[in-house]
């Protein structure tokens, strides 16, 4: 394994911000070709996925906890309750 010391973890660190810079022009140069109503229509879908995308994480934990919570009642109450004899 390569030692690691300051002198790498700065050529890591400048090699990920030339990335994102990178990244940055690119999408810089999208937008700049895009027409406005393209650039409308991306805005509105971006904003709905970020609107509608934690809203779904969040009532799938809540369910899940709730699905766990009911679950966890009908255990503990078939343990409390004693076997009966059909005969």
């Amino acid at each position: 394994m390569k030692n690691i010391n300051l002198q790498t973890i700065f050529n890591f660190v400048e090699e990920v911000l030339q990335a994102m810079l990178r990244v940055a022009r690119c999408g810089g140069r999208l937008l700049r070709r895009m027409s406005p109503q393209a650039l409308l229509a991306s805005a509105l879908i971006f904003a709905l996925i970020a609107a509608i995308l934690p809203l779904a994480m969040v009532l799938f934990v809540v369910f899940m906890v709730l699905k766990l919570m009911v679950g966890a009642s009908f255990i503990h109450g078939r343990r409390d309750s004693t076997p009966r004899d059909i005969n």
